[in-house]
């Protein structure tokens, strides 16, 4: 009797364990996602917050890892090594030199970018296993906005010369400037500390500086507005969320969270097992205008009715009104 009580003692726990087992087998593993960041600014990290709590919302069980190049190329190819050695089930790369530096590494597994200005240009479209977002901006709709305010004759740019989107968005504002008659005076930079010294380089030659979505200029544009507050120079800008706390006068944008949740829906589709072809790029449509009547002030700027009515911010008396 006391040998049948320890048997069946002994079936209840292997029992037991198999059940587990079985339990543990079925219940599929969190994937492993990579998430490589060019560099820490508002609208980056908007972007990541954006993808996770896309996630988050939609039922993925995700084991997200983010690791930040610090805007350094080098340091984006080593992440990217990192994730291959890592085994990651998908990868993303915020802005393009990430971008790049993933779409370059992984052949295997998904690929996707996030808010590249031109993915064509950037070697990221046509690929069997890349997908994303971009955030091309509307450069000929921020000109006529500098006009209309300033009448400038003379535009000054900064721009990053080894990051693809920073080329691009100014070789387009080029072209639309000189379908004005307009001077596009340009300053490249290759890093982030070079950007006061580059607008202090132009300031005196320019009417008004414009500066687009490119990654180091704009990690930097508090630099930019106070070389150009000093000098009584309007600044305008094509990123709404670095604008809040710099002096910018007008900025012209996208909401950088809604393409943190657009790019975690490709994600989302990629892992779903649809083919990248399938999937191509999606694109920002829905522009986001920021005001600074405090800034306008100190220049002595009246701002159109028209651009105020289109305002979707607008800053008075130190404060961010949300129209």
């Amino acid at each position: 009797m006391k040998k049948i009580f320890l048997s069946l003692i002994v079936i209840a726990i292997l029992s037991s364990a198999i059940l587990i087992g079985g339990k543990a087998a079925d219940k599929p593993e969190a994937v492993r996602i990579g998430i490589s960041k060019l560099m820490a600014h508002p609208a980056l990290d908007s972007i990541e917050k954006g993808i996770i709590d896309y996630l988050a919302e939609n039922g993925i069980d995700a084991e997200i890892e983010t690791q930040n190049a610090n805007g350094d190329i080098s340091t984006a190819v080593s992440i990217a090594q990192l994730f291959d050695t890592e085994k990651k089930d998908l990868v993303v790369g915020i802005a393009t030199p990430t971008a790049q530096a993933l779409a370059n590494t992984f052949e295997d597994i998904p690929v996707v970018f996030a808010t590249v200005t031109d993915p064509e240009s950037a070697g990221l479209s046509g690929l069997d296993n890349v997908a994303g977002t971009s955030d091309m901006v509307p450069v000929e709709e921020h000109l006529n906005i500098i006009e209309e305010v300033t009448g400038a004759k003379r535009i000054g740019m900064i721009y990053t010369s080894g990051e693809a989107n920073g080329i691009t968005l100014m070789e387009a504002m080029k072209a639309a400037c000189d379908k004005r008659g307009v001077e596009l005076i340009t300053a490249s930079v290759s890093n982030s500390s070079e950007v006061k010294m580059a607008a202090e380089s132009i300031i005196d030659r320019v009417d008004a500086v414009y500066e687009a979505t490119d990654n180091t200029v704009i990690s930097a544009i508090a630099a930019v507005s106070e070389v150009c507050i000093e000098n009584n120079v309007p600044l305008f800008s094509a990123d709404v969320t670095s604008s809040f706390d710099a002096d910018v006068l007008i900025a012209g944008g996208f909401d950088y969270y809604a393409s943190g949740l657009l790019t975690g829906e490709v994600v989302k589709r990629m892992l779903s097992g649809e083919k990248a072809e399938d999937i191509g790029t999606l694109y920002l449509e829905d522009l986001e205008i920021l005001v600074n009547l405090d800034v306008a002030e100190k220049l002595g700027i009246q701002i159109p009715d028209d651009i105020m009515e289109r305002a979707r911010y607008v800053i008075r008396d130190d404060r961010t009104e949300t129209i």
